[in-house]
């Protein structure tokens, strides 16, 4: 990891980074996103650039030379960029809609599924002139919803929430999986026994 935290960040313009005790802040665009730094760990904001620095040669303070690193770098990219996670629904009668900010989904149980929208997060559902962008591949993908916000972590955990209020099954990958999930298919009880007939 250490070789990680000695990589340079360098400053886009239109960002402002700040380092001030423990605290570092980014802001662009009228975003603005904070990380605490913990010792013996110490940021330098110079000439456009970031310098992460570790204060001893622990195994703890290596890793965490690292960690801060790319968290500075993630934020950065989501106060330009922000971040996306798309999430592919599969099954009969699945459907996703929006109310007002919050999600709605039907995914096979008795009652559709209520997601609260938080602080930061969008949902969208995506228009197959946007699927078609996606290139998602051969499969007849018709379901998308993007999660998206400038807290990659946030995006992150709220993608594995909703994921995680169906998981995918291998046989007909019904379920919620990510766009860049790779699930391996198994073969039905049925196709294995005429096979081996």
């Amino acid at each position: 990891m250490s070789r990680v935290g000695r990589e340079i960040i360098k400053i886009p313009a239109g960002v402002t980074v700040e380092f001030d005790g423990n605290m570092v802040t980014v802001s662009g665009s009228g975003k603005e996103l904070k990380q605490e730094i913990k010792k013996p760990i110490s940021v330098a904001v110079e000439n456009g650039t970031v310098v992460v620095t570790r204060g001893n040669d622990l195994a703890l303070s290596r890793s965490l030379h690292g960690l801060y690193n790319r968290l500075i770098q993630n934020m950065i990219v989501g106060v330009t960029k922000g971040w996306n996670r798309y999430l592919i629904l599969n099954g009969v009668g699945y459907k996703a809609s929006l109310r007002g900010a919050d999600l709605v989904l039907n995914i096979g149980m008795a009652h559709p599924v209520d997601v609260k929208c938080e602080d930061g997060i969008h949902f969208k559902v995506l228009t197959p002139a946007e699927l078609n962008e996606l290139n998602l591949g051969k499969e007849a993908i018709t379901l998308v919803i993007c999660i998206s916000g400038i807290d990659r972590e946030k995006v992150g955990a709220f993608a594995s929430k909703i994921r995680d209020l169906r998981p995918v099954e291998p046989y007909h990958l019904y379920g919620i999986r990510y766009s860049d999930e790779k699930v391996r298919r198994k073969e039905s009880k049925s196709g294995a026994k005429s096979g081996a007939k």
